[in-house]
């Protein structure tokens, strides 16, 4: 029998039918009222580094587990493999990154994006829900990565959470008008509260066969209760639509064919910034859509022997209350001049802060590395070896 549940939020109840599963949901989730119109309510995962301070060891045990998941019902070579911008793309490079290492063969990489990069072919689709509705799925620049991904029998789609479905039915369909060869989808997630109604439209609709691969799973029903001083309240997370592509240095939004690894002296270049020894953690932040390096940085100090806790910074805008704990708001680092967040943040708790981050140092950063004191890690790609990747450390 499903197990019930009710959450109240400042923006209504929220109802859960759990069904049964091995995994505790207060391990995986809280709760939060969202600022939207569209959708007032937030699942705050304690798992993907987001909303929440995460150690490396258990972001990469979720990994390794939904990975095994998928290539357990048998994933052939060539698959693709898409992260959703911009809460899951450190989840889905993460996920495809362990199942390159459980043995996918000849697995694809790509990961959505808000940003517009001038000169590449795309598909559009809309997230209904989100507080920012237009994506970009972008062609993979390499030519033989181009075929792959016109011709894929199977599709991995990543997300931290799903609710209806209905973005992925978007991109499905989106991406059979380019690929009629496609065989078989994997709908990946950490937790599932799609309704069986929806899950069936979806089946049917694409017409292929469906995975649905999580940890959680059940049914939610959102109960709205007007709130004026919190229903009125809007912030602006649109960016300007300029191209950004001289700010971007992450590869996942252009099509990646194996997982990333430092060059040799990478951590060894770190180490002298670091504060004196202390007891606490590290906390190794990610921005926006480019979280990954921040998880694998947390990762490579974590086998090091270091404490060190991992989270991202976002431009969703939540309110105070329930998980959220507290709320840091700056302006974004990618020239859009509108406002980022990071949620749960106590300074006190952590050693040092280092901020990853793949765009140039500009004010907003320096604000940001000033505020809290923090190394600055730029992320940059091998230009001789595209699996190969650095960061530059500076103290500003």
């Amino acid at each position: 029998m499903p197990k019930k549940l009710s959450i109240q939020l400042a923006t209504g109840t929220l109802h859960l039918d759990l069904s049964p599963g091995r995994i505790p949901l207060k391990r995986l989730l809280g709760f939060a009222a969202r600022v939207s119109s569209k959708r007032k309510f937030l699942l705050v995962s304690k798992v993907l580094g987001k909303h929440y301070p995460v150690s490396p060891r258990l972001m990469y045990w979720s990994y390794r587990a939904l990975a095994r998941l998928v290539l357990a019902d048998g994933v052939g070579v060539g698959s693709v493999w898409i992260g959703m911008a911009e809460t899951a793309t450190g989840l889905g490079y993460g996920v495809f990154a362990a199942a390159s290492d459980e043995g996918v063969q000849g697995a694809l990489f790509l990961q959505t994006t808000r940003y517009v990069l001038e000169g590449h072919d795309y598909l559009a689709f809309e997230e209904a829900h989100s507080h920012a509705t237009d994506f970009f799925l972008y062609y993979p620049e390499r030519p033989e990565h181009r075929q792959q991904f016109l011709q894929a029998r199977t599709l991995v789609l990543i997300d931290d959470e799903i609710s209806t479905g209905k973005t992925f039915l978007r991109l499905i369909k989106a991406y059979q008008t380019v690929n009629p060869l496609l065989e078989k989808v994997f709908i990946v997630s950490l937790v599932n509260f799609a309704h069986p109604d929806d899950r069936a439209a979806l089946e049917n609709e694409a017409g292929v066969a469906v995975v649905w691969v999580c940890f959680r799973e059940g049914v939610l029903r959102f109960e709205d209760s007007y709130n004026a001083a919190l229903d009125e309240v809007t912030i602006n997370v649109s960016g300007d639509g300029a191209c950004k592509k001289h700010l971007l240095a992450w590869p996942g939004r252009l099509g990646m064919d194996a997982p990333l690894r430092w060059q040799a002296d990478t951590i060894g270049r770190l180490l002298p910034l670091l504060a004196a020894e202390d007891p606490r953690p590290l906390l190794v932040l990610g921005t926006g859509e480019c979280n990954a390096p921040a998880l694998m940085l947390g990762r490579a100090l974590e086998l090091a022997g270091f404490a060190v806790k991992v989270q991202s910074t976002t431009r969703s805008p939540i309110h105070q209350g329930n998980d959220i704990a507290a709320v840091c708001q700056f302006t974004d680092n990618y020239a859009d001049g509108i406002p980022n967040f990071l949620y749960n943040l106590d300074l006190a708790q952590y050693r040092q802060v280092i901020l990853c981050h793949e765009t140039p140092l500009c004010a907003a950063l320096l604000g940001r590395l000033h505020a809290w004191q923090a190394i600055s890690a730029r992320f940059e790609l091998s230009p001789t070896n595209g699996h190969d990747a650095t960061l530059h450390f500076s103290r500003p």
